[in-house]
């Protein structure tokens, strides 16, 4: 319930610096028998209170939690982000429903209506650079609302590859987690 009122991560993703897009928000299958989950719920009311009062961006992260999602919040908090960059942040992912396990998403598996709200979220005045992976932008290439993104290219002073090189960029990077050979290709 929580995450159909909110169906992102962190800062509300039309006031953020910084998007990150996914292809689905992973829980572990019994995530509402786990002890933490009280505090899943507290982060989905307030994501950015949560960051500032744990100093942790994702309750995942906290001991406790079984389960999927945590690799990649594990990964993701190598970036050595602080609570300070709580307002700066959103996680939202093509599907508007949080998911368990591995899926094999299809474009008509999208609902139009959050799409448009990424789009909205994308091309925001707040927005300064939004990440995706290569599967990712696969994917969004697939619907209408997402056809005009370009193939990532290397441009000049950008250490990832970009799909967008206008206001805002678009970059391209490897999902937080890759394991095995993908592992040693992060920056």
């Amino acid at each position: 319930q929580a995450f159909r009122q909110k169906p992102y991560q962190g800062c509300c993703p039309t006031q953020a610096e910084f998007l990150f897009i996914g292809l689905d928000a992973n829980y572990a299958p019994n995530v509402e028998e786990q002890k933490i989950f009280s505090k899943i719920i507290e982060y989905h009311e307030d994501a950015i209170s949560f960051w500032q009062k744990y100093n942790l961006h994702h309750p995942f992260l906290l001991d406790g939690y079984k389960g999927d999602g945590r690799k990649y919040h594990k990964e993701f908090s190598k970036i050595r982000l602080s609570c300070k960059d709580a307002s700066r942040i959103s996680f939202i992912e093509l599907l508007h429903l949080p998911t368990t396990g591995r899926n094999d998403l299809k474009s008509s598996d999208l609902d139009k209506n959050h799409l448009q709200y990424i789009h909205k979220a994308i091309f925001s005045e707040h927005t300064k650079a939004v990440f995706i992976s290569d599967a990712v932008f696969k994917l969004m290439k697939k619907t209408s609302i997402f056809s005009w993104m370009n193939d990532a290219k290397q441009i000049e002073g950008h250490t990832l590859k970009v799909f967008h090189e206008k206001k805002p960029l678009i970059y391209k990077h490897l999902h937080f987690s890759t394991y095995g050979k993908f592992q040693a290709q992060k920056t």
